[in-house]
């Protein structure tokens, strides 16, 4: 029987904004460890990421580009834009090469509109209209190309 394990987070624009949405449950390989474990993750008021990896990783990684934008709106008098965020995020991962085991799919609405982006944890990024994150995800992702289409 198969048996889906790891992080499920997943992303989709529409019209006026961004939805994310994300498992609560974290495991250690097959095993469980914890049913109520936070994956989305507070950036700005308009920008929130989901997070998969460690979840040490991902909280710190987000935890830090939070602090950032912070500077930045208190810098500039202005909310921050998803493309600053990611523009963080990419460069943070980037530097340790895949060593922080976070996977994110940043969201969020700002001057130019809804965005949703994923990043790996080598840095690399993707700017896409919806994101399934999840090993067993395949047909999921055909049903949300299905609904995307129909709109």
């Amino acid at each position: 029987k198969a048996r889906s394990t790891g992080t499920t987070i997943c992303g989709v624009i529409f019209n006026e904004g961004v939805v994310l949405g994300a498992d609560t449950r974290a495991t250690g390989g097959s095993i469980v460890c914890d049913l109520n474990c936070e994956k989305i993750h507070y950036i700005a008021d308009n920008i929130y990421c989901c997070g998969a990896g460690t979840a040490a990783d991902t909280e710190f990684t987000t935890r830090m580009v939070e602090s950032k934008m912070q500077l930045l709106k208190l810098r500039t008098g202005r909310e921050g834009r998803v493309i600053s965020a990611l523009r963080m995020l990419k460069q943070y991962l980037f530097r340790y090469q895949g060593y922080i085991s976070a996977a994110l799919v940043l969201g969020g609405v700002d001057v130019t509109g809804p965005a949703l982006y994923t990043v790996y944890p080598h840095g690399s990024t993707d700017k896409l209209p919806y994101v399934p994150w999840d090993r067993d995800l395949l047909l999921q992702c055909l049903s949300l190309k299905t609904i995307i289409k129909s709109e």
